[in-house]
């Protein structure tokens, strides 16, 4: 067994609310700087940084997931994360079909840059990423597991875009072992409101959109091996841990 000190929600200068700075090599360039063992980087509807995020994790000997924060129908936020690049980037095609077609304006709503493994821009996406997409929460569970990936839903404890503001509830058959709040300190009311979470592994990330804002090494995922699939069986088992 293992303890990794992480942080599984980071988001790049591709989501338009991401800062520039927010590079791949910046993002993991930071991480180790902050001592973090695992990262993943989660742009909203896009995992188009994650092969240059996993090469700059490569070479700085850091862990790196790749994955993306969905917004549903509902506009409900959702981590995915994937144990294989290419079943990421498949994910990321299939979401950008299903995203709500609404071009970006940079100069409202901010750049979304794609970066190449030399760290440099080699792209821009042209319909607005943080638009809700027509995938709904209910069958978002199964959908990532299609994929190889697992799925949790987003700051669980925050007024807008999580399942709780969103829906009201959550829904008991829902088949998600984890959930991410933002504010530990809201957890034991959170879990008296919603008895569904007493049987999930609890995680608390960043969601960083600027590199100071990226976790401190504060918080562990215990898991079998340091690998991503160490990781995401850890996330799925559903045990409770912070």
């Amino acid at each position: 067994m293992a303890e990794l000190y992480y942080d599984l929600h980071i988001h790049s200068c591709l989501s338009p609310c991401g800062d520039d700075d927010m590079t791949p090599a910046n993002i993991v360039g930071m991480s180790v700087i902050k001592g973090l063992d695992v990262i993943a980087v989660t742009d909203h509807n896009s995992c188009k940084n994650c092969p240059a995020v996993l090469t700059a994790a490569e070479e700085y000997g850091i862990l790196a997931i790749p994955g993306m924060e969905i917004n549903t129908s509902e506009e409900v936020h959702a981590v995915c994360l994937f144990e294989e690049l290419k079943a990421a980037m498949e994910f990321d095609d299939y979401v950008y079909q299903h995203l709500i077609p609404f071009p970006n304006k940079e100069e409202i709503f901010g750049r979304q840059l794609i970066y190449n493994k030399e760290d440099e821009i080699c792209g821009t996406i042209p319909n607005l990423l943080i638009n809700a997409t027509d995938i709904s929460f209910e069958g978002l569970w199964e959908l990532v597991r299609e994929f190889g990936g697992i799925m949790f839903p987003a700051h669980v404890d925050k007024t807008a875009n999580s399942l709780i503001a969103n829906l009201g509830f959550i829904p008991p058959d829902s088949k998600f072992t984890t959930a991410e709040v933002k504010d530990l300190s809201e957890l034991h009311r959170l879990k008296k409101e919603n008895s569904y979470l007493e049987q999930c592994r609890i995680i608390s990330n960043s969601d960083a959109h600027y590199l100071e804002h990226i976790q401190e090494p504060k918080l562990t995922l215990e898991v079998r091996e340091k690998t991503v699939r160490g990781v995401l069986e850890a996330l799925r088992d559903g045990k409770i841990l912070i």
